[in-house]
């Protein structure tokens, strides 16, 4: 269920990400650069964890904690 929810929360912000990308000026440039920024990021956790031994359920719980916090954000 929470890969599922995942899926569904990351189209969310996809499509506010894309509104505001296609709207341009500094604030979709500020946020081109911190998704990239984030994702980097999302992703050396996210292997850290694995490699420790952490369970896939931890990892996705992860990822959902970061996609919900831009969901919040972006929803501004």
């Amino acid at each position: 269920m929470s890969m599922a929810m995942l899926g569904f929360e990351a189209q969310m912000v996809i499509a506010k990400r894309m509104a505001l990308f296609a709207a341009g000026g500094p604030k979709a440039n500020r946020e081109a650069q911190r998704m990239v920024t984030e994702k980097v990021a999302a992703a050396g956790e996210a292997m850290t964890q694995i490699a420790t031994g952490a369970s896939h359920g931890k990892v996705v719980n992860g990822y959902r904690r970061k996609v919900r916090a831009n969901i919040r954000r972006l929803s501004k």
